[in-house]
């Protein structure tokens, strides 16, 4: 009976969000209520509640400063001396200006929003691209391979639910993979020089310079503070190496780094609370999802659906299978984006693949290491089900399947890419 409620559940939730009948938040909230009621489950559904909004507060906290950190540092301009300094290296050869679109996306996803990525650098690039005659969907795919690969980061969303989902820090989700990033890092520098090589031999190199100053408004001209850049990347190194070292819990990292990066670029009180409103769009939302992620993990795992539905999806995997579930995770992970939104995959899918694979001896952990590296992550920029996708393809003026055509393959490569050293590094289990 708990295990048809539990699936019911998540069929019901991911219908509601996939066909916009409702708001992921409302989602996340109502459908397990009422199932949880239809279940028996009275009151004590409170208690539920209550434990699993307790387990997520620390990936909210971490999650929400984190934005409010890296969205101060790039209203201060931290990241213009280095963008300006790539832009001034390409100049007009197609090679140059390929290798570092995907720098300057990887560099502005450090915030984890994607839109904020695409809003920044396609309209900072669109014209150096048209004037040099290069592909749009050049454009649009080495962004948001860029802003893809990031979003592995604790704080860019899928690492923060995988955590969420299971239970553990987002932290320890993302310091083993590490190492295979590194390499995925490799292979799409590689991936850029060989769609660069092509655009530069149909093209040729042509004497051109382009300008990122001309390009800001005078709002964001006002809040730049460009003599303060070094003290900003040093923060910046100390507050990454005290999460990557976790020398302290990753909440209190950002909440430290956040409010003195506040108070070294923007002094007065007034100008404070102006970048709180300035951040506190792209922060809210995510926040408001977590705790509501909160309230269906918490009801799910308390009523015991999730042990139920995992024993009946047990039954139905090949018992020689078992233990290749994080390597084939891994193997789907980006088509998976294609199917399920990172709410819908993240709150309602993998916890139920985490669950049966610990079955088979596997960790839950691996399950959620194998489904970053691609869903929602590297196939982000691609997947039809985020708002984010229409965004950078209506800023580069490209089509959605022209889109997707150029950039599935080597989303998917990537994966496969970083998959395949995480396997080798034991990081996750092919067998």
């Amino acid at each position: 009976m708990l295990a048809i409620l539990g699936f019911l559940t998540i069929a019901i939730f991911l219908y509601a969000i996939l066909s916009k009948r409702l708001s992921v938040i409302v989602a996340l909230v109502l459908i397990p209520i009422i199932f949880g009621i239809i279940g028996g489950f009275g009151l004590e559904l409170g208690e539920f509640m209550l434990e699993g909004l307790q387990l997520v507060a620390p990936t909210g906290v971490m999650l929400g400063f984190a934005i409010l950190y890296f969205g101060v540092l790039s209203n201060a301009g931290m990241f213009d001396p280095i963008l300006s300094r790539i832009l001034k290296v390409v100049k007009g050869d197609p090679l140059k200006v390929v290798i570092g679109t995907l720098l300057f996306a990887m560099i502005a996803q450090l915030d984890g929003s994607g839109a904020s990525t695409f809003l920044i650098v396609i309209p900072a690039l669109l014209p150096l691209y048209d004037r040099l005659g290069m592909s749009r969907i050049v454009l649009a795919g080495m962004v948001g391979l860029g802003a893809g690969f990031m979003n592995i980061m604790p704080w860019g969303g899928p690492t923060a639910r995988a955590g969420t989902a299971i239970g553990i820090d987002p932290g320890e989700v993302f310091i083993p993979l590490l190492p295979s990033m590194g390499v995925g890092f490799l292979w799409l520098l590689f991936v850029a020089y060989w769609v660069g090589k092509k655009e530069q031999k149909r093209l040729g190199i042509q004497d051109y310079e382009y300008d990122l100053q001309t390009e800001m408004s005078e709002e964001e001209r006002g809040m730049r503070r460009p003599k303060l850049f070094i003290p900003n990347v040093l923060l910046t190194i100390l507050t990454l190496t005290t999460l990557v070292m976790q020398w302290l819990p990753l909440p209190i990292v950002f909440i430290v780094a956040f409010v003195i990066a506040l108070m070294l670029n923007y002094p007065k009180p007034d100008q404070q609370m102006d970048q709180i409103q300035l951040q506190a769009r792209g922060a809210i939302p995510v926040l408001a999802i977590i705790f509501a992620a909160g309230i269906f993990t918490g009801i799910l795992t308390g009523t015991g659906m999730i042990d139920a539905m995992a024993l009946a999806l047990v039954s139905t995997v090949p018992e020689g299978i078992g233990g290749s579930m994080p390597a084939l995770v891994a193997l789907i992970s980006v088509p998976l984006s294609l199917v399920f939104n990172p709410d819908a995959y993240y709150f309602g899918v993998m916890p139920i693949l985490a669950q049966s694979a610990e079955m088979y001896g596997v960790p839950a952990i691996e399950i959620a290491q194998a489904s970053v590296l691609g869903q929602m992550t590297v196939g982000f920029p691609l997947s039809p089900l985020t708002a984010s996708t229409f965004l950078l393809i209506g800023l580069a003026k490209v089509e959605l399947a022209d889109h997707q055509r150029f950039m599935f393959k080597w989303a998917f490569l990537t994966t496969i890419v970083m998959a395949i050293f995480a396997i080798l590094t034991g990081v996750i289990s092919a067998w």
